[in-house]
């Protein structure tokens, strides 16, 4: 594992092989089961990752079976049980100009699902260019992961962007290359497993929860003796990493901070609305295996996360009142945090407790370090598809992923009600 200090730390969705028509829903995949490739983790109660590599692009002769040239993927196959599923490439900094489309089959029912889309993601969260966490070849490009509950089965295609059609001559952008299909199981929650281990575990677990606290105990336990009246909102209840059940030997030992917090973030996990908020825990230990495991991050990428039913949990490690470094919004993880409504909100509503629940953490996180929710605030970009390197920009205290990054994130729907949220926030903190 590699080793992070605060003083370190930078500013901050063969034979060419034809896939086959989707088959029909139950069917049975046409290949063998397939291994967890060479370094996988063994499964077990913390979790596991099979990595399999996508096979080689359509040769020219497939093109009159209607597969786009350079298209890559893999055919149906059985394969160790998955909650979620992502594409992994070698260079964080080359993008996916394409598409990325998966398949799978439902453990319970033996049925298989219809193709569905990975946002690409092309490298909008990840650490910052210079940053140690973004050391040369330690951190892949990916897509964002995609939440399909228990499975077995997969297929997978990941197809090149159309050519300039303006350009005769033009040809499909080429994939990235190394592409990798990544399918992670989050393991189970202790509370659900029985035998000593489990017990040992489950036992960890109780009170894991940081309660709610008003807004004079708030104050009370952070505010310096010569301070004047600070807007601090009050505490609302956080689901430690130890409740939502993160596996602390995934990460790396130390944490990494910046000097304080003047804006917020706020995005979408793009993971898919299919999600029970029972299994809100489970989507969280396979965002954060696939953030460390499948792309190389030293943590989960966002700071804090909150679910449909308004539940807000810990995300990256180093303490929720402290300004820690996250690696949610490219060129803006300095000075800033990250918060990941979890599902896509490009045209689905977000509910409202989750827009709740947003107002809430950022009144009390971002009063901690002075800051208005409905103010403006200057950044020094570190470097992003929007902003150059070391542009100062004026950007909104409660701003989306798009602002920092050129990106659908947090998805339209989301981003529309960051007016909203901005306004409740200062109003809890008495503004």
């Amino acid at each position: 594992m590699r080793a992070f200090t605060a003083s370190a730390i930078g500013v901050t969705c063969t034979a060419a092989f034809v896939l086959p028509l989707a088959a029909p829903a139950g069917a049975a995949p046409d290949t063998p089961a397939h291994e967890a490739a060479a370094g996988s983790e063994p499964a077990d109660l913390p979790g596991s990752t099979q990595s399999l590599p996508l096979d080689p692009p359509a040769a020219p002769s497939a093109r009159a079976t209607g597969i786009p040239a350079g298209e890559q993927g893999l055919t149906g196959r059985t394969v160790s049980p998955f909650s979620m599923v992502g594409v992994v490439w070698d260079d964080v900094d080359a993008e996916l100009h394409g598409t990325a489309q998966v398949r799978t089959r439902a453990t319970a029912t033996h049925r298989w699902s219809g193709w569905q889309d990975l946002e690409t993601h092309n490298a909008e969260h990840a650490p910052d260019p210079g940053a140690a966490e973004r050391a040369p070849g330690t951190v892949k490009g990916s897509t964002a992961p995609l939440w399909v509950g228990d499975s077995d089965g997969v297929e997978v295609r990941v197809r090149p962007g159309a050519p300039d059609t303006r350009d005769a001559s033009a040809t499909p952008v080429p994939l990235p290359a190394g592409l990798h299909l990544e399918l992670v199981d989050p393991g189970k929650d202790p509370r659900d497993v029985t035998g000593a281990a489990g017990a040992d575990r489950a036992a960890g677990r109780a009170g894991a929860v940081l309660p709610a606290l008003s807004r004079s105990e708030t104050v009370a336990g952070t505010r310096p003796a010569s301070a004047a009246e600070p807007y601090i909102g009050p505490r609302p209840s956080i689901v430690t990493r130890e409740g939502w059940g993160a596996d602390e030997e995934l990460r790396e030992k130390t944490f990494a901070y910046t000097s304080t917090v003047k804006a917020a973030f706020v995005h979408h996990s793009a993971t898919g609305n299919n999600y029970t908020c029972s299994q809100a825990p489970s989507v969280i230990r396979g965002i954060y295996r696939y953030h460390v495991t499948s792309s190389g991050w030293r943590d989960i990428g966002y700071n804090f996360l909150v679910d449909k039913c308004g539940n807000i949990y810990e995300g990256r490690a180093g303490g929720v009142t402290e300004a820690v470094l996250g690696a949610h919004t490219l060129g803006f993880n300095t000075n800033t945090t990250g918060i990941a409504v979890l599902g896509t909100f490009t045209s689905t509503e977000p509910p409202a407790a989750a827009v709740t629940a947003v107002s809430e953490l950022t009144a009390w996180k971002l009063g901690l370090f002075g800051a208005d929710p409905k103010g403006k605030v200057t950044l020094v970009s570190g470097g992003s598809n929007k902003y150059e390197k070391g542009a100062k920009v004026s950007l909104d205290v409660i701003s989306g992923h798009r602002d920092g990054f050129a990106t659908e994130c947090p998805g339209e729907r989301l981003y529309k009600k960051l007016g909203t949220a901005r306004t409740t926030s200062a109003g809890l903190q008495g503004r």
